[in-house]
């Protein structure tokens, strides 16, 4: 009876399977088919302006004056190129998708190269003053683009920059370094020290050890830098209203010239408006893997 006993208050109940916490039942609940079925038809009407414009850029002026650009899936002859023929006609819209180029790419590559360059040495080298140089350098994050557009615009009238091509990608490239060495200098600083001393022991200088090391491990917040860049600069019109002319302005400010006194230039709106913005889209989308990887690089160790 004492042994029994004894077996009886020795022996541990059996314990109830701990409940989810909420945490893990949300994200049970949002992994189910339902919720990415949503998340389909979500990104699908997010997709329809995008859907709309290309649809009205195939269709004729006297089609889109007559009904919506819905009516096309009722009646598919609508569709025309047309459109896109004046597009290629018309000399300006060319002439400035031209220029939208030589003003983004030149912009993006001094960012992404002066900021890596600049985000490394804040990193791993010492210098006299560099933490109140970096702290100056992310003050200027602060500074809105409107405070500085009458002054730099005199700056240039006086040393011949004005309304250049050449004027506009420095002042892209000037205030786009801010953000680019405060990214990628923190991006630099989670590289672990030992790896780069190692990199010393075998005799590599600063600038292998950039090129060699740092380069391809900072690949991801670099593409990131770069897609950001790209993206603000393309899409960019205040700046470009600003600083360029008749001859060196860009697509979105010669889109804006198309406006007609009495009526929109749909005709040639329209298509020049959807070329404009599937150039951005399709250069995020090839990259967007990288994208992605720079987005959530130090979020796990």
């Amino acid at each position: 009876m004492t042994a029994l006993a004894t077996n009886t208050r020795g022996t541990t109940p059996p314990t109830s399977p701990a409940r989810p916490s909420l945490g893990a039942r949300i994200t049970h609940a949002l992994g189910g088919p339902l919720v990415r079925v949503l998340l389909i038809l979500v990104g699908l009407f997010w997709l329809v302006p995008t859907i709309g414009l290309l649809i009205s850029s195939l269709r004729s002026p006297d089609d889109m004056s007559a009904s919506g650009w819905w009516t096309v899936f009722t009646k598919p002859s609508q569709l025309t190129f047309d459109s896109y023929q004046k597009l290629l006609e018309n000399g300006d819209i060319t002439h400035s998708l031209l220029n939208t180029v030589l003003i983004t790419v030149p912009a993006t590559v001094l960012v992404v190269v002066i900021g890596s360059l600049a985000g490394y040495a804040f990193a791993w080298m010492e210098f006299p003053g560099r933490d109140w140089w970096f702290l100056g350098v992310v003050s200027l994050l602060v500074v809105p683009v409107q405070v500085a557009l009458i002054p730099i615009a005199e700056l240039f009238g006086k040393i011949g920059l004005f309304g250049t091509i050449l004027g506009v990608v420095l002042f892209h490239t000037g205030f786009g370094l801010p953000f680019a060495v405060f990214l990628l200098r923190n991006f630099f600083a989670e590289i672990p020290r030992e790896l780069l001393e190692a990199a010393r022991l075998d005799g590599a200088g600063e600038l292998r050890l950039f090129a060699r090391v740092v380069m391809p491990l900072g690949g991801p917040a670099i593409a990131s830098l770069g897609i950001f860049q790209f993206l603000w600069v393309w899409n960019d019109m205040l700046v470009a209203l600003v600083f360029t002319k008749s001859g060196t302005q860009p697509i979105t400010v010669a889109l804006q010239t198309q406006v007609r006194q009495f009526g929109n230039n749909i005709d040639v709106l329209a298509p020049g408006a959807f070329i404009s913005m599937v150039i951005p889209l399709a250069v995020f989308f090839a990259f967007q893997r990288q994208f992605v990887s720079g987005v959530m690089a130090g979020a796990v160790k």
